[in-house]
């Protein structure tokens, strides 16, 4: 027997891999995803009340592609009425957002969507290989009934004064309709897409020791280990390998890692999105099959997670539960508010703070109130005053920026706000809260400024509510960081900045609001803020039967506590300019709808 060279013994190894799990992930149900378009609008598959979505491949520059813009903004109008969405899908690793808009401008469309698939993941999810390729999908059980050429009309090189067969029009047609697809799939014409392997050549196989496992670790497995938050722990190539699809689907829909800001807008110091190449090789790894390949499995002989601690120290002051609060099995439960002592003789500075939940299964957030010697907030209950510390899941904590500080009476007692949902069994929670206090006043005060709108009111089904509010900064300060806050519906929120020159400047935006995760983003650079500046929150709220979490699509939605309510809430995290800087009353948000 002929032996074959190494090189193409490792390629046609290669190949094969590749041909035999295409079966495997071949996608009968078209997964979720999230993709932002050209303007930073987050586009989600399963929220569209469409009955059928097409997905329109192109790439900046394909001939073919440009072709059909024009045609595809006539179809997109007419077919909208009928009950089908259409929008454009980028999946080339060349083009990047603002050159996917001037593009459209140039095409004279520039409203029509055009999604970027930066990561790959939706092109090879369905296995789109060229431009010019339309792929029609049921919303009804999210299955393909069409793909292939929009028409017959342009191919690659050679182009009809008209089209003699309109596939795409005729598939949809006969859908909406209720009729059987004549014609199914044809042939797309259009500029082949190359794929970009993330960490290596894309049709190189990707090592789950070598490659895989390190990813995991960095970004992963510090929450999905044992007596961490994840739902599952990666401990080992036999889970990971079972969970591969959700690890698939997760990427595609933007859950995980958490982190929901615009990647094209702002710079933030706790940015903890998955790398572009990262992401890349996961899902090439994840469509060659999960295979396990050579050489031990680093996740396999990790040490267990050492038991809760301080991260920042021993704290000066711990604020304790003064017994564990019991939460039932079932219901709804209200707000509890419980009175903790400090203990500090004198008053002094808190330069930072770490909260050690007792329970995470179900404490929703905990906010502590000192009573006394802070700002009135006008959100909180009676004799309550300025909001000292806030955690959610996802919520960032620890020091206070440099020279900054908050100011805390002697024997100071605080109001800790406990926020609870049921898990279907009967838990306990004891949950601390650690301060940190300076050796000497700070030279700044630092603040978190609540910005809301309380007088919102969302109609039943609406997809899209609009909201906004506003706050006048009379002083000087710098911004450090913002905090969104919404319920269920919560979709989108953006932080602007109105200038005194009256410049209009987006500091975040958070195209896909999650409840799951109460996050902050803290800027890279902080921000100064002249005096007559002026803060502008807007967002979005979904209350269509479209919403996977929303309660009930049938109510008219008012701001509440309970999440089956609203909130519009965002964060300005500032210290105030020190010439400036008597303690401040507590922001009282302008709002506007």
């Amino acid at each position: 027997m002929r032996l074959l060279p190494t090189t193409r013994l490792q390629a046609l190894r290669a190949v094969s891999l590749l041909a035999l799990s295409a079966p495997l992930f071949a996608a009968t149900e078209v997964s979720n995803f999230v993709l932002l378009d050209q303007r930073g609008t987050a586009f989600e598959l399963r929220r569209s009340d469409a009955r059928a979505v097409v997905l329109f491949f192109t790439a900046n520059g394909c001939p073919v592609a440009r072709q059909y813009a024009a045609k595809l903004k006539v179809m997109r109008d007419d077919y909208a009425a009928r009950g089908a969405d259409i929008v454009m899908v980028n999946s080339s690793s060349g083009d990047d957002r603002a050159s996917i808009l001037k593009e459209m401008r140039e095409l004279r469309a520039p409203f029509l969507p055009v999604l970027k698939d930066d990561t790959q993941g939706l092109a090879r999810h369905l296995r789109v290989n060229r431009t010019g390729e339309a792929v029609a999908i049921s919303t009804k059980d999210w299955t393909v009934f069409y793909r292939g050429a929009v028409d017959d009309q342009v191919i690659e090189g050679a182009q009809k004064p008209a089209p003699t067969e309109r596939h795409l029009e005729t598939a949809l047609t006969e859908f909406l309709a209720g009729h059987a697809i004549t014609t199914a799939k044809t042939v797309a014409r259009g500029c082949v897409i190359s794929f970009d392997g993330g960490e290596g050549p894309d049709t190189a196989p990707v090592s789950y020791a070598k490659h895989v496992a390190p990813i995991l670790q960095k970004n992963c497995v510090s929450c999905h280990s044992p007596g961490n938050i994840g739902s599952w722990s990666m401990n080992g190539h036999r889970k990971i390998k079972s969970m591969a699809g959700m690890i698939e689907e997760v990427l595609l829909t933007r859950r995980m890692p958490p982190w929901d800001a615009d990647p094209a807008i702002g710079k933030f110091a706790n940015h903890t999105a998955l790398p572009l190449a990262d992401a890349q090789t996961l899902l090439r790894w994840v469509h060659q099959g999960a295979p396990r390949g050579e050489g031990d499995d680093p996740l396999a002989s990790l040490p267990a997670a050492p038991p809760p601690s301080w991260p920042l120290g021993q704290p000066d002051i711990v604020l304790r539960l003064p017994k564990p609060e019991e939460i039932p099995a079932t219901g709804v439960l209200k707000y509890r508010h419980v009175k903790v002592n400090a203990g500090n003789a004198a008053p002094g500075w808190v330069g930072g703070f770490w909260v050690r939940p007792g329970n995470n299964k179900v404490l929703h957030h905990v906010i502590a109130r000192v009573i006394g010697g802070g700002n009135r907030s006008e959100r909180a209950p009676s004799g309550i005053v300025e909001m000292f510390v806030a955690w959610a899941p996802g919520a960032t904590q620890g020091a206070f920026p440099p020279n900054s500080g908050k100011p805390i009476p002697a024997n100071a007692v605080f109001d800790l706000e406990l926020h609870y949902t049921t898990i279907g069994t009967p838990q306990t929670d004891q949950t601390e809260i650690g301060l940190y206090l300076l050796k000497e006043k700070p030279a700044l005060r630092y603040e978190s400024i609540p910005i809301a709108n309380d007088t919102f009111e969302i109609a039943p089904g609406d997809a899209n509510a609009p909201v906004q509010a506003t706050f006048p900064f009379r002083r000087g300060a710098t911004l450090h960081s913002v905090t969104p806050h919404m319920h269920l519906r919560g979709r989108s929120m953006k932080f602007e900045l109105l200038g005194t020159d009256g410049r209009r400047e987006v500091i975040a935006s958070v195209p896909r609001y999650d409840f799951n995760w109460q996050l902050t983003y803290q800027l890279a650079t902080p921000r100064k803020i002249p005096a007559g500046s002026w803060a502008l929150l807007s967002g979005t709220f979904d209350n269509s039967k479209r919403n996977p979490a929303n309660p009930d699509p049938n109510r008219t939605i008012r701001w509440g506590d309970q999440t089956f309510d609203e909130m519009f809430l965002g964060f300005y995290s500032v210290t105030w300019d020190p010439e400036t800087a008597p303690t401040p009353k507590a922001a009282a948000a302008k709002t506007e709808e």
